[in-house]
């Protein structure tokens, strides 16, 4: 191969072409006044550019005043992109402050910028870190005007500047909030705050903007918002931060508390961004047409902290009436506390988790008045306890038909037993003399079932009762700090799936007063049970079950309210004492084998339904004869 050397002549071409690019550079520099027209020319477009963001942004500054540029220019390039809004930019109010609206149960926060609640302070409550109830702050709540002009241009209220202006009437405290194209003509937030009032009257207005707003079509209201956690259980809490709502007259629907979800309805009556014990709720004078509601859940992992639990959005239509918008709202910024809800006959107190049918009718009407009834008198803890003892003598008038139930059927045990044995190559036979036998005795399986299921709609209502009682909200009792959350007594280095990182000090009591309670009345119903194949299968895992409703119980109720377990460790202590009560000094199985002997001497009646499962059984006793005869 040929070794390549460097080129003499080379060089020497390379030379001179520099030199003379740099004598063609030389002599076309720009000349002193040529450099000041550039930049001229520079500043003319960064001005430019400067105004076309401020109309997008509307967070374009001056370095002097802190306020919008408001030279020619500027507006000229301002009025291209917003049209007859741009005289807001000219008003003192074009800056990025706030005005603040409170009153003795609220602190509000509304920005110039966008012209709606931009923070939102219940005064009388804290969350679980004792830090003020921040319904919405730095940035958690976006509402927004979507409206189209009649110059064709598409603008969003939230990047327009609106001027405050504070007034009253009588007691009652108002801000408006003018988005204006001129003194006379303008887009209006007007707000209304009354002396401990929990509910902001809202409005939207226009007036004068006929012949400015495209009123042919809606002005999108959205609005986004997302929930803060407020409770020590991040689980618990989400399990009760859902979006409800009412429509179409008096139906209330929900979104789903879990994992994502939307709908579309019409008639919307109110809106409930609910966060468990606290509620964010849009109430309209007059329903709202259609509504595009979703919900976010943002707990993806329980584990992990986090500051919000749920992130809602609403987009409402809000349509002109004479070229003009007039639309009357409220909004309720407090407690999801029944007593204040029902104050306003609108039926929010319908958001609250009561439970769906008799079981929401049970606690409305029944324990939520008589625990707070009770809690006026006692302490928060004693009054669960003394309301646990209530419901637990009135049932037990259940628990002693059971028990005389079992009690009859385990007097008849053997009798039946013999029967099964005569006819246990006819299980047809041997059903209708055991069914004979018993209705002779006055036993049946079926009346110690019948008075425990009336004891289920209690025992569900009370599980949805105590989650959702405002009242137990950071209330102490015993080593307990809060009766709404669970009750810690060791923190733990690791996090045991679907346990937590705690351990609970009234689940595991109610889980060894439910092992007991089960160990007991297990053993009853075995004693009552026909020996038959099959038998000690089902005798096995009603063993089982002793053991594993108390683990679920353990795991479940771990990161519960505390005031939810306290009532059932209350309630299994009660139920085994009234089962050793009922069983040691009230039924008297002499007297009651008596009984079965007097009642079998009697002719004995039967019921419509006894008459026709005996003619069935009977039908179907001959039907096998007449097949048995036919096969022979």
């Amino acid at each position: 191969m040929e070794e390549k050397k460097l080129d003499i002549n080379s060089i020497i071409g390379f030379l001179l072409i520099g030199a003379i690019l740099l004598y063609m550079l030389w002599q076309n520099q720009p000349t002193p006044e040529q450099l000041a027209a550039q930049e001229q020319a520079k500043q003319e477009q960064l001005t430019s550019e400067a105004a076309n963001n401020a109309a997008e942004q509307m967070n374009v500054t001056d370095n002097s005043n802190g306020k919008l540029p408001t030279d020619s220019l500027a507006l000229a390039g301002l009025k291209n992109k917003i049209g007859d809004f741009a005289y807001a930019l000219t008003l003192p109010s074009a800056t990025a402050t706030t005005t603040t609206f409170e009153n003795e149960v609220l602190a509000l926060k509304i920005d110039n910028k966008g012209g709606f609640i931009s923070e939102v302070k219940l005064k009388n409550y804290v969350n679980h870190d004792s830090v003020p109830v921040y319904l919405i702050k730095d940035g958690s709540s976006v509402f927004n005007l979507n409206f189209a002009t009649s110059d064709n241009r598409t603008l969003n209220s939230t990047n327009l500047y609106f001027q405050p202006t504070l007034s009253t009437s009588g007691d009652n405290q108002i801000l408006s909030m003018r988005l204006k194209v001129s003194e006379t003509q303008f887009l209006e937030y007007r707000y209304e705050l009354k002396p401990n009032d929990y509910m902001v009257g809202f409005s939207v207005k226009s007036q004068g903007l006929s012949n400015v707003l495209n009123s042919s079509q809606d002005v999108q209201l959205d609005w986004k918002f997302k929930a803060h956690r407020q409770d020590q259980s991040i689980t618990f809490e989400n399990r009760y931060t859902r979006l409800t709502y009412q429509h179409e007259g008096d139906k209330i629907n929900k979104l789903s508390q879990s994992g994502d979800d939307d709908e579309t309805e019409s008639d919307l009556a109110w809106l409930s961004f609910r966060q468990h014990f606290f509620s964010t709720i849009l109430v309209p004078d007059t329903p709202f047409k259609t509504a595009d509601i979703k919900s976010f859940d943002l707990v993806k992992d329980e584990t992990v902290d986090t500051l919000f639990t749920k992130r809602y959005e609403v987009s409402l239509p809000l349509s002109f009436s004479g070229g003009e918008l007039t639309h009357n709202m409220n909004i309720y910024y407090g407690p999801t506390y029944d007593d204040i809800l029902s104050q306003y006959d609108r039926n929010l107190e319908a958001s609250i988790p009561f439970g769906w049918g008799i079981f929401g009718w049970i606690n409305k009407a029944i324990f939520s008045p008589l625990y707070a009834w009770l809690t006026n008198y006692l302490s928060y803890g004693i009054a669960i306890i003394v309301m646990t003892i209530m419901v637990k003598i009135l049932l037990s008038f259940v628990q002693y038909k059971q028990f005389l139930s079992q009690a009859k059927m385990r007097i008849l045990k053997p009798e039946l037993d013999a029967i099964r044995e005569k006819y246990k190559n006819n299980k047809m036979k041997a059903q209708q003399e055991t069914l004979a036998v018993q209705n002779k005795a006055g036993a049946s399986p079926l009346s110690g079932c019948l008075p425990g299921m009336l004891q289920m709609p209690v025992f569900y209502a009370l599980f949805m009762f105590f989650p959702i009682a405002f009242e137990l909200r950071q209330k102490s009792f015993l080593w307990v700090d809060d009766l709404s959350s669970y009750d810690s007594i060791a923190e733990l280095p690791f996090n045991i799936p679907f346990y937590g990182d705690h351990i609970s000090l009234f689940p595991i009591l109610a889980s060894i007063a439910i092992f007991f309670y089960m160990k007991m009345t297990t053993g009853q119903q075995m004693a009552t049970q026909p020996t038959q194949e099959g038998m000690p299968d089902m005798g096995k895992m009603m063993k089982y079950m002793i053991y594993l409703s108390p683990v679920i119980m353990l795991i479940f109720f771990n990161n519960y309210a505390s005031g939810l377990s306290l009532y059932y460790f209350v309630s299994n202590l009660i139920s085994i004492g009234i089962m050793l009560v009922i069983k040691n000094y009230i039924i008297d199985e002499d007297k009651v084998l008596a009984k079965i002997q007097v009642s079998k001497a009697k002719p004995k009646k039967q019921n419509r339904f006894q008459k026709k499962m005996a003619e069935i059984m009977a039908q179907a006793e001959a039907q096998k004869e007449a097949q048995q005869k036919r096969k022979k």
